[in-house]
């Protein structure tokens, strides 16, 4: 049983969240932990996605069907990374103003989208992770 296709996702997740933690722990100079979630560099949900169109593309070939299934996934999620929940935070963002010192308002969280760097990076780490973990499952 290949447990590489169920690892490299998790894997993929776990590396680009600590190197985002780190990163903004850097720019902050002090430990991030306020800063998890979403929106950084590298984005999560799209070094996830490309980890698997990756392994796949490696491991079965980019004319296997499930290639074609994982690249059409990693499609909408980099999608709706960059455009929808982008939007959703500028409204965040309105919003907050508009409410700003209404009682009992919470704000809301205005950190929600990626830019087009911080996409590209989590592709980074997807394609690296998953080269990684495809050539010691063959060593």
């Amino acid at each position: 049983m290949d447990l590489s296709y169920a690892l490299t996702p998790f894997l993929a997740w776990f590396v680009a969240g600590v190197s985002k933690f780190v990163i903004n722990s850097i720019k902050t100079k002090q430990l991030a932990f306020s800063l998890i979630g979403y929106g950084g560099l590298p984005s999560n949900h799209s070094s996830i996605v490309s980890s698997m169109a990756a392994l796949v593309a490696l491991k079965e070939g980019v004319e296997h069907p499930a290639f074609g299934v994982a690249t059409s996934l990693a499609f909408i999620v980099v999608l709706d990374a960059s455009s929808l929940r982008r939007q959703v935070g500028k409204h965040a963002a309105a919003i907050n103003k508009l409410a700003a010192g209404a009682p009992g308002q919470e704000t809301l969280r205005e950190r929600m989208g990626h830019t087009r760097l911080e996409i590209a990076a989590g592709i980074l780490v997807g394609i690296a992770v998953a080269a990684s973990v495809n050539l010691m499952s063959t060593v």
